[in-house]
């Protein structure tokens, strides 16, 4: 994991599942995250994914969201008690997902 304020390995033993209604996806994820500076960041990530119609790519502010045109979003909740990451457990996000590579890759936005 990635980006100007928070870098870190995503540590082996999450898990996510998934429930799906009509074609509508619930998706539900946990992991945990150790940050560069070796704090644990807890990470519960719940959201939804579907399929667009028409077969169009979608784009939100200038991010490809997906190569399959879906709809693929999350809200990104932290825990920690690292005080140099408070910040995380103080701030909403949401999370545009898009599969790459064989992985899931969310760019998260800190809404003010």
């Amino acid at each position: 994991m990635s980006g100007p304020r928070l870098n870190g390995t995503v540590l082996a033993g999450g898990g996510d599942w998934s429930s799906t209604r009509g074609d509508v996806c619930r998706l539900d994820a946990r992991y945990l995250l150790r940050a560069d500076d070796g704090a644990d960041i807890d990470i519960i990530n719940r959201g939804h994914y579907h399929e667009l119609p028409g077969g169009t790519e979608q784009f939100d502010d200038g991010v490809r969201v997906s190569e399959e045109s879906s709809y693929f979003r999350t809200a990104p909740t932290f825990r920690t008690d690292a005080p140099a990451h408070l910040w995380l457990a103080r701030t909403v996000f949401i999370g545009l997902a898009r599969e790459e590579d064989e992985h899931i890759v969310i760019r998260c936005y800190a809404v003010d």
